[in-house]
């Protein structure tokens, strides 16, 4: 077993690139890394030309609809499309390549278990728009493991190794970074992520916790039966069930740490009220839920980032950027119930251990931080 001090760097069900297809998505790269370093600080000062200044109403959407009639911003905002779109194209190749030999190598995991719902429904907002353009989307079921296999590759080459190189599991040593820092005291015996996708950040929390009994919540099936086979691999028991996280299928208390990592910002304004308060109904008393997302909160933005923000949402479909990132987790979390809310940032941790910190009101930046809400469930 792979110890969340001494992490691996990859894992068997990863897909594998050929040499070509390594070449492309080393493209897809160096073409977003070209397009954020050289070509978006010039969207910016044009941005700021276009300013009706800090008294205009709709300042931030009002310079967003201005940047829409300058040609330069077009032809950037599609090619960071484009660049998405080709990346998703690249990596489904390759996955469609090798997809027959990961359903056979996924039938060889059999530590923990899936549970699927052949009759569950998904959530509107992510059958009408598949997030960050990955074909399909989350709820789509791909033959076999297809599906996860896409996600698994696509979000190493869409996150540039940032978070944890193939793994892609900073976000959920970051949860633990916070445990670790705000509530030390507390020794999970069941855990449960809400949205844990291919189980990226639930593999460390259920490694840092091995005696604990562990559940992923999300509501694709392809990408379950990949994190059920992916997680198997890594030698993490498991247990991947089919639901929505607005209404989980668990009864009342039942878990000591409830967790999302950048769940919100992929669901709806709506939705981040009611994930927060199911987290409060799923917690037995003295349980802690842990709630991280993107480190950047809306108001505090200068102009060129809340644009930013907005091209994220039309332009990379992400639903509830600005609603995430403008949400008061405060009032939301005591609203839902909780005590000892504590709103903040947590330093990014890539080895957390009992007794680090890192916790406070200041983000040291993308990648460095993340904004996480956590609070107790007194009873």
């Amino acid at each position: 077993m792979s110890s969340p001090f001494q992490p691996a760097l990859s894992h068997p069900m990863l897909p594998e690139a050929s040499h070509d297809e390594m070449a492309q998505q080393l493209f897809v790269r160096d073409l977003k890394m070209w397009l954020g370093s050289e070509i978006e600080p010039l969207q910016g000062e044009l941005a700021r030309k276009l300013d009706p200044g800090a008294t205009h109403n709709d300042r931030d959407a009002e310079t967003f609809a201005r940047l829409h009639e300058q040609p330069a911003f077009r032809s950037w905002a599609g090619t960071f499309r484009a660049s998405q779109e080709l990346m998703w194209d690249d990596v489904w190749h390759s996955v469609e390549r090798q997809g027959d030999a990961l359903d056979t190598l996924a039938q060889e995991a059999t530590l923990g278990s899936l549970t699927l719902d052949p009759d569950f429904v998904p959530p509107a907002y992510l059958v009408d728009g598949h997030v960050h353009i990955m074909p399909g989307g989350y709820a789509f079921d791909a033959p076999g493991v297809r599906q996860g296999a896409m996600m698994d590759r696509g979000g190493a080459v869409y996150m540039l190794g940032r978070n944890g190189g193939f793994l892609n599991d900073g976000r959920g040593k970051t949860v633990l970074g916070h445990l670790y820092a705000l509530y030390p005291d507390l020794q999970p015996k069941r855990i449960l992520e809400l949205g844990c996708g291919v189980g990226t950040s639930l593999v460390p929390v259920a490694q840092a916790f091995p005696e604990a009994e562990t559940y992923g919540l999300d509501v694709g099936a392809s990408m379950l039966r990949y994190a059920h086979a992916r997680a198997g691999h890594m030698g993490a028991a498991i247990h991947f069930v089919q639901g929505d996280a607005e209404h989980a299928p668990f009864p009342d208390g039942d878990f000591d740490l409830v967790f999302s990592a950048a769940l919100m910002h992929e669901t709806s304004a709506e939705a981040i009220g009611q994930i927060l308060a199911e987290s409060r109904r799923l917690l037995r008393p003295g349980g802690v839920a842990i709630h991280l997302e993107v480190p950047s909160r809306y108001d505090s933005l200068d102009l060129w980032s809340q644009i930013r923000a907005q091209v994220e949402r039309d332009y990379n479909n992400e639903p509830a950027w600005q609603a995430a990132t403008s949400a008061d987790y405060d009032a939301l979390m005591r609203a839902a119930g909780f005590d000892d809310v504590a709103v903040g940032f947590q330093d990014a941790a890539w080895a957390p251990q009992p007794g680090q910190g890192g916790f406070g009101g200041e983000s040291k930046g993308v990648f460095r931080s993340w904004f996480v809400a956590s609070g107790r469930q007194r009873g």
